[in-house]
């Protein structure tokens, strides 16, 4: 590839260039010809592309790229003898720039928007149906035939969703613990009665905050990363791949992870609760109370009805957490943001599913007696 600047005293400014305009030499080209425009601010560019051999879509977008700097400071930028196979490339990619400027600028009525939230709205209250169909029918046929399941892939989520979690789970166990009994210590000073904030931390702890927040911070790493994983899967066409070889992607990457999130969540909660009990058991040692003390309370506040309720609850949890994030990852649409956007989504939605699971268990529990 061959470039040459020539200039004149009309302040013009000629580009002449010979040879191949690919990929490889525009990026050698690009900062020199945007610094010669910086430096010569000519009042015409001439872009001369007569000897030029071959021109790929690289090479058009730096044609584009100083025509549009030429414009945007109010001055001219002429294309000569530019082949004609070529100027067909141009020309389509200046009508496709054109098209999409014209989409973004374009505005729309408030029927027309409200009609358009309605639709998509729809869309995505279908396809939510579809999918959570398509898990439950593989979900119970694994159950029925556990040697469909992918065991390997199983056992690498697990191995990822649980002890990489393990330390933030330990780690935030412990400080709520810790904190919860030293903050309710004053109040129960005032009655005498500080041998019961055991029963306040145990039973938040097994009915309530152990679940949830085992649940909130896995919604924050496992749904995020479900959601990366797979959205980086579709985008990279090896969702289509898998469905061309007649492979359903909610068998093959959705109900492995659905299962190992259940698995872990149960496991990492109950870490959750042990750590949170040890800084429960910290500061009640500074208020003077010994190790059998605490345990003979621990055992007549909780019994065994609290600890299944925390467990269901976590169960179910850990369903919404995998499958919020799958399902934005199945639903993850072609861009550059597009990964990103899905991994946002699909955190603020798995929490929002957190709060409204965990409500409608308060209600069963409540109507239960439980």
């Amino acid at each position: 590839m061959n470039f040459r600047i020539e200039t004149t005293t009309s302040g013009t400014l000629k580009f002449i260039f010979s040879g191949r305009l690919d990929s490889n030499t525009v990026a050698k080209l690009w900062q020199t010809c945007l610094a010669a425009l910086t430096k010569y601010r000519p009042k015409i560019l001439v872009l001369e592309l007569k000897e030029v051999s071959y021109c790929d879509g690289a090479g058009i977008a730096l044609i584009l790229m100083l025509n549009k700097q030429q414009l945007k400071a109010n001055k001219v930028c002429e294309i000569n003898n530019l082949k004609s196979d070529f100027k067909k490339l141009l020309d389509y990619i200046e009508r496709q720039t054109e098209e999409a400027t014209t989409q973004e600028i374009a505005t729309e009525s408030l029927p027309q928007h409200l009609g358009h939230v309605a639709v998509d709205t729809i869309k995505d209250f279908r396809d939510n149906i579809i999918f959570l169909g398509s898990l439950s029918y593989h979900l119970f046929t694994i159950l029925l035939n556990p040697k469909k399941l992918r065991w390997r892939d199983y056992w690498r989520i697990v191995e990822d969703t649980g002890p990489r979690a393990f330390p933030i789970i330990a780690l935030i166990g412990f400080l709520i613990g810790l904190i919860s009994t030293f903050q309710a210590a004053p109040s129960f000073k005032e009655f005498g009665v500080q041998i019961y904030l055991v029963n306040l931390v145990g039973l938040g702890l097994v009915r309530e905050m152990g679940p949830l927040l085992t649940s909130v911070l896995l919604s924050g790493r496992t749904a995020s990363s479900f959601a990366a994983e797979i959205g980086t899967m579709k985008i990279n066409e090896e969702i289509n791949a898998l469905n061309t070889m007649g492979l359903d992607p909610v068998r093959f990457l959705v109900v492995p992870r659905i299962l190992a999130t259940m698995t872990v969540t149960v496991i990492l909660e109950a870490f959750m609760i042990l750590f949170g009990l040890i800084g429960c058991y910290v500061v009640m040692t500074t208020l003077g109370y010994t190790f059998h003390a605490v345990i003979n309370q621990l055992h007549q506040a909780i019994d065994t009805k609290d600890c299944i309720g925390g467990i269901i609850k976590v169960f179910f949890f850990g369903i919404v957490i995998a499958g919020v994030g799958c399902l934005h990852g199945l639903k993850t649409r072609f861009g550059a943001q597009a990964v990103g956007r899905s991994t946002t989504q699909a955190v603020v939605s798995s929490l929002i599913m957190l709060v409204i699971v965990d409500g409608i268990f308060a209600v069963i529990y409540y109507v239960l007696g439980v």
